[in-house]
């Protein structure tokens, strides 16, 4: 009897474990395959491409898809403009998102569950819906109506056009009401809520306003939280095509990748016609580890931190 349990736990043990690791493993190639396939096909020849007898090793590295693609998708401008555009807004945002949700979860303010309920809407409607509404809003900027009102006055439309400038991304996170700004909000929300109200209750005995105590204790203080939105906003924003191909005529390196067509970078490269066949799989493929390496080589950096900062950043489970 003695034997047959132990023969049934360890039978039970081992088709969990088999079945655990086949999970993970699965899981593993449906993460990995699509950034192998990248790596390999940017690095492949044409011949290589269409030979029949290579599949994941190529027979030689060929580097002359990374020059192509440097080429086709303007790497060096759109990478300026995706920071620019993208970065910069991303590192406002941060900032203003962290102010707001300090503002949010530690006084009582006016007409508090008016902006809850705001905040939420922020959260759960997607920007494909509000976009020609803000694209009006940005094409004639116009503060509560009042340079409406001056224009009709002097009889000359004042309100500026602010597509195509820098400003379509930096005002919106400058006020928190930018790219994924609600979810921030609530991220840090939901850490601040969990800090102890004796250490700010401390500053305040020492004669410290509500500035000098949020700049001094409460930031230092949400290293966990800061870490998890930095990281999401800056690849959220990275990622972004949608927004600069609305509102900017510039590239960014996501928006660059977004338009690709064989017709433009054959003409890019001084190509013939006849051989748009160079210019798909290999071209994209390098293109996209081109936009990928900036990403991994920050989260290289910021692993270790945002893996510690997950478990207290408020979005677990």
């Amino acid at each position: 009897m003695k034997a047959k349990s132990i023969l049934k736990g360890f039978g039970g043990k081992l088709i969990t474990n088999f079945i655990r690791y086949l999970f993970f493993i699965s899981l593993g190639f449906i993460l990995i395959y699509p950034f192998l396939y990248i790596v390999v096909n940017a690095f492949k020849s044409f011949s290589d491409t269409y030979d029949v007898t290579v599949n994941w090793v190529p027979k030689s590295i060929y580097l002359g898809n990374i020059v192509s693609a440097f080429k086709v998708f303007d790497v060096v401008n759109s990478f300026i403009n995706t920071i620019v555009y993208e970065i910069i807004s991303a590192l406002m945002q941060f900032c203003s998102c962290m102010v707001a949700a300090y503002g949010l979860s530690r006084f009582k303010l006016k007409g508090k569950s008016i902006m809850m309920a705001l905040l939420i809407l922020n959260i759960l409607v997607p920007t494909m819906m509000i976009i020609t509404p803000s694209y009006v809003n940005f094409s004639r900027m116009d503060f509560f109506g009042i340079l409406g009102l001056i224009s009709k006055v002097v009889g000359t439309d004042i309100r500026p056009n602010l597509i195509g400038t820098p400003l379509v991304f930096h005002l919106p996170s400058l006020l928190a009401v930018g790219l994924k700004g609600g979810l921030f909000i609530y991220i840090f929300m939901q850490f601040f809520k969990g800090l102890p109200r004796e250490l700010e209750e401390a500053a305040w005995i020492d004669g410290a306003g509500p500035w000098k105590t949020f700049l001094r204790i409460v930031i230092p203080s949400s290293g966990a939280a800061s870490v998890t939105v930095l990281l999401f906003s800056i690849v959220w924003h990275w990622n972004d095509y949608y927004l600069a191909q609305m509102y900017m005529e510039d590239k960014t390196l996501a928006s660059s990748l977004n338009s690709y067509s064989a017709v433009l970078a054959i003409s890019k490269l001084g190509l013939d016609t006849t051989m748009a066949g160079v210019s798909s799989i290999q071209l994209v493929t390098a293109g996209c580890l081109i936009f990928v390496l900036p990403l991994l080589i920050f989260y290289l950096f910021m692993q270790k931190k945002f893996i510690n900062s997950i478990a207290t950043s408020g979005i677990v489970g």
